[in-house]
């Protein structure tokens, strides 16, 4: 074995977003103004769940801890691809990038399970309302809840154990801008058939398992509203779905096409651009979508916003 295969990597070097000065800059403004959005929305959503009794459903309950899920998980590779962005040495430590790839894919894993919770939640409701309380009880809600976490970071944990077992001793170079399966896959000199084969396992039990469901409650929805009579609860149902649709589409869409192939095929540009959106774009446009497409929201917080305007100009 030659001097450079025994030397373990114990630092890696992120390629990043861009090489280009003028693009970072603009990037670094864009994505910080992204970030923001995210923290004030995400925040937002879970204070005005929890504060309005009258969002105390299942639905807003499975929205305020994926409002959690998306504020932590965003915050697990934003806040490094920023600072990465303006720095001229993009590094990361061994352990480091461990506790990011574990907590990044135990994060998202648990969002899958949470939309999937969701689905379920609207199935029940639309075709099943008048059940839909003896159904959807606060005991199952958190039994969900925690079962989503659960299965997320034990898979998380065995995904992250199979990666960085796997040895590490030539090229220390990351194609990406956050510890990612593929492009340390294909960094490792050693045999990664077994991880591999993990992932694969892992999509398909997890990611199409849940996309399976969401798509089942979907077609028993659809079939449900198109049996209805009256116009107006065809129009109040598509309105309760369209935002849970909506985000599903733009996460779902964005991960299958980094994740639906082999872990070790060649890392492009256009697979940055998909990791943007589910690890940037995605947690920023959930609340968004909520907030602006749900009519219950929207009052509730403009509402909200009046009261602490009149509070400011009677202060002053």
């Amino acid at each position: 074995m030659d001097i450079i295969n025994k030397t373990k990597v114990t630092v890696f070097v992120f390629s990043g977003l861009t090489d280009n000065g003028e693009l970072a800059s603009f990037l670094f403004i864009f994505f910080l103004q992204v970030y923001i959005v995210t923290l004030v929305g995400n925040i937002g959503m879970m204070t005005v769940v929890h504060n309005t009794s009258k969002l105390h459903t299942p639905m807003y309950f499975f929205l305020s801890y994926l409002s959690l899920v998306d504020l932590l998980y965003s915050s697990v590779i934003t806040p490094k691809m920023l600072s990465d962005l303006i720095s001229m040495r993009k590094t990361i430590s061994f352990d480091g990038c461990a506790l990011q790839f574990f907590l990044f894919f135990a994060l998202a894993c648990t969002e899958v399970f949470l939309l999937s919770n969701m689905s379920y939640d609207r199935y029940v409701a639309i075709c099943h309302p008048l059940h839909y309380v003896s159904i959807m009880t606060k005991k199952k809600c958190w039994y969900l809840v925690v079962l989503a976490f659960s299965v997320g970071f034990l898979q998380s944990s065995m995904q992250t154990g199979c990666i960085f077992s796997l040895q590490f001793c030539g090229s220390n170079l990351i194609e990406h801008f956050y510890c990612d399966l593929p492009p340390l896959i294909k960094l490792s000199c050693s045999d990664t058939f077994s991880c591999e084969m993990l992932t694969v396992f892992f999509t398909i039990s997890s990611g199409m398992g849940t996309f399976i469901a969401i798509l089942m409650s979907y077609t028993f929805i659809m079939s449900s509203i198109l049996r209805t009579n009256s116009a107006e609860g065809r129009k109040k149902a598509f309105s309760t779905c369209s935002s849970h649709l909506l985000c599903v589409t733009i996460f779902y869409v964005s991960v299958l096409f980094t994740y639906l192939r082999s872990p070790s095929s060649a890392f492009e540009k256009q697979d940055k651009i998909a990791a943007v959106f589910y690890t940037v774009v995605s947690p920023m446009l959930n609340p968004l979508i909520y907030s602006l497409r749900n009519q219950e929201v929207k009052r509730i917080i403009t509402r909200a916003i009046h009261n602490l305007t009149d509070k400011n100009v009677k202060t002053d």
